[in-house]
């Protein structure tokens, strides 16, 4: 792959339109503030990150933890862009290659779009409704690939469909974001047929062209064969995005269960520092007595800020060294995962504390419990309208759904679809909202 053809301003649906311009901003940061003002990005607010939505302690949701990911993401993309062209590719100097850090920081800001209510718990029981639940008697009516899409359900190929895609009303092109943003928001670039035993895909056969397009004029390699499942090697700044998202996600959650107290200060102390060798570790001590730091949360503020410059300039330095295999579309795992062995090991357990102590501690487990149920609850009732519609109940569930999705369609793939876009598209709060309301538990005039 070649970063000339890589990085590109054309935009989906506008391919051929060169608009007139009104200021000097580039085509990416137009990207980055079209996601900022766009309602499905303010939507993230009321979205779960990890932890209940915050009573008297703020913690992250989607929308906070989105904005932290753009930040370390600009941070990766321009210390990528300087380094490469100082060293390796000064030739890139004065192109759009320059401009990589936006790229990076725009993916960030909508990685996390598609998203369902309630997470992981949300999309489980998308897919679980059609592999588990009633939804599994409509397999003989579907088609096999529509079939692996809605058993595959994932965030991140809603997220390419929610940008991509024309709903009912909209301009074609979705959002008309540039091709290398993207390209650089999708993760598992591969069909719902070659998701594999992890279930991870890009895009839905509604846009596969819409990928195709992208990945043939980027000059994306290609890796399945003709006749097999469609597979491609990922943008190289998709590994950017990954990392942002992986160091947040990570760093961040740590720094929430320490406030709710799920982690005492002597064990995030630990963990943080334990990114660092022995220097390491007194200077960072040393700078806290210095500044008189008597506050355990500033503490961990400050060791937090600490070991995200250092995963960044790890992952920096990981994505210089291994650029050749990232253009061959041959490197394997994610940059986090080929650091050096000090960071990468502290990163390792992290995770492996967090999925003990985090993820699986009370509060995290009654949201998914809540919110399976409630999306559970949401699809049976909404797929039992599409699949009767001119049943009196079944006409006032669907007079509720707005009118960009195609809830009235002739063909069922395309009913369900507009289900999944409807419910997918809810915040915790409201999904809870119509929950209660259909089953009778809060009325408006009560």
């Amino acid at each position: 792959m070649d970063w000339n053809q890589l990085i590109s301003n054309r935009r989906l649906g506008q391919e051929y339109r060169h608009a007139k311009r009104h200021d000097d901003r580039t085509e990416f940061k137009r990207d980055y503030d079209r996601l900022i003002f766009s309602a499905p990005f303010r939507r993230l607010q009321n979205k779960t990150q990890v932890f209940p939505l915050p009573g008297s302690i703020f913690v992250h949701n989607r929308l906070t933890h989105s904005l932290e990911v753009a930040s370390v993401g600009m941070s990766l993309g321009n210390d990528v862009a300087q380094q490469l062209i100082r060293t390796t590719r000064p030739e890139l100097r004065g192109t759009m290659f320059e401009q990589i850090g936006q790229i990076v920081s725009t993916a960030c800001l909508a990685h996390d779009l598609g998203n369902p209510p309630f997470g992981h718990s949300g999309e489980k029981a998308v897919q679980t409704f059609f592999t588990e639940g009633p939804g599994s008697e409509l397999k003989e009516r579907l088609t096999p690939i529509f079939w692996d899409d809605i058993t595959h359900f994932e965030g991140n190929a809603n997220a390419f469909r929610l940008l991509t895609h024309q709903f009912c009303g909209r301009r074609p092109g979705g959002f008309v974001m540039t091709y290398s943003t993207l390209a650089s928001i999708v993760k598992y670039p591969c069909a719902s047929s070659a998701a594999g035993k992890k279930g991870k895909f890009g895009f839905f056969e509604s846009e596969r062209e819409n990928y195709l397009r992208i990945a043939d004029t980027l000059g994306i390699r290609r890796l399945s064969a003709d006749g097999e499942p469609l597979r491609y090697a990922r943008h190289p700044l998709v590994y950017l995005v990954e990392a942002a998202d992986d160091i947040c996600y990570e760093i961040m959650d740590l720094e929430d269960a320490h406030k709710l107290k799920i982690l005492s200060y002597d064990e995030t102390e630990r963990l943080l520092l334990s990114f660092f060798d022995e220097m390491g570790q007194n200077r960072i001590k040393q700078r806290i007595e210095e500044e008189q730091v008597d506050d355990p949360n500033e503490k961990v503020v400050y060791m937090r800020s600490c070991v995200i410059g250092l995963l960044e300039h790890e992952c920096v330095q990981t994505f210089i060294a291994n650029e050749q295999q990232i253009l061959d579309g041959t490197f394997e795992g994610s940059l986090i995962g080929h650091m050096s062995e000090l960071p990468r090991q502290a990163y390792k357990d992290c995770a492996s504390l967090s999925v003990r102590r985090i993820y699986k501690s009370k509060p995290v487990l009654d949201v998914e419990l809540s919110g399976y149920k409630i999306m559970e609850t949401l699809m049976q009732q909404m797929v039992r309208a599409v699949l009767n519609p001119d049943r009196y109940y079944s006409q006032q569930l669907i007079g509720r759904v707005s009118s960009q999705y195609d809830i009235h369609a002739t063909d069922l793939e395309t009913r369900l679809m507009a289900v999944i876009d409807y419910i997918a598209g809810m915040t915790d709060v409201y999904a809870l909202d119509v929950y209660q309301k259909i089953n009778g538990i809060s009325l408006p005039i009560v």
